[in-house]
């Protein structure tokens, strides 16, 4: 399984997932927090659900950015490009799945700071490849084993928290989940993106 967490500050972002993978009795380290090559900007994606979907979506996704005559300058012309792609990967795969009794459900979180985004921008994509924007009164989303965490986050997340407290709230989301489930573990990641832009 996964968890993924990803708050929207009004300095920044903070993204953190763990990197456990597993297939029937084994258990793996891969990421699923990468930066998003070929944008003028910084963007990184975050996924969880199954990774044969999220590989062939970011493939495909990395492919049209190489071709594109002209480049997304938001943060939310990415995201549409994620979206069709996913939708694209959806009616090649979901049959084929379902018949090998899995279902469809990538997950995915967009964020980052393009050339033409006044700030740093946080998206959540639905398997189904529709979206749905971080604000102020919701700064925050979660994916894969999600019901342990987000006690903490709702007590004590707010958009004006400052972002080393939002680094602390995001790995005692993880650490609570980690200690009540086995198939989220370390190795984590972590990403902090400024509104400038920059990535650390």
């Amino acid at each position: 399984m996964t968890f993924c967490v990803a708050i929207h500050t009004e300095n920044g972002i903070v993204a953190l997932a763990d990197t456990q993978i597993t297939r029937g009795a084994e258990r793996n380290s891969k990421t699923k927090l990468a930066t998003v090559q070929g944008v003028e900007g910084t963007a990184f994606t975050m996924t969880s659900g199954l990774r044969s979907v999220r590989d062939k979506t970011v493939t495909y996704l990395e492919q049209d950015l190489k071709q594109a005559k002209s480049k997304p300058t938001h943060i939310y012309q990415l995201v549409d490009m994620f979206c069709e792609k996913l939708k694209q990967v959806r009616e090649q795969d979901e049959t084929a799945l379902k018949k090998g009794g899995l279902s469809f459900n990538l997950h995915a979180t967009i964020g980052g700071r393009l050339a033409d985004d006044d700030q740093a921008m946080l998206y959540y994509v639905y398997p189904e490849g529709n979206w749905i924007e971080s604000s102020v009164d919701s700064p925050y989303f979660t994916s894969g084993r999600t019901s342990y965490g987000k006690p903490i986050l709702d007590r004590l997340l707010t958009y004006t928290t400052e972002m080393p407290a939002a680094v602390s709230l995001a790995y005692l989301a993880f650490d609570a989940t980690r200690a009540s489930v086995n198939d989220v573990d370390y190795p984590i990641d972590v990403m902090l993106c400024s509104n400038d832009g920059s990535l650390r």
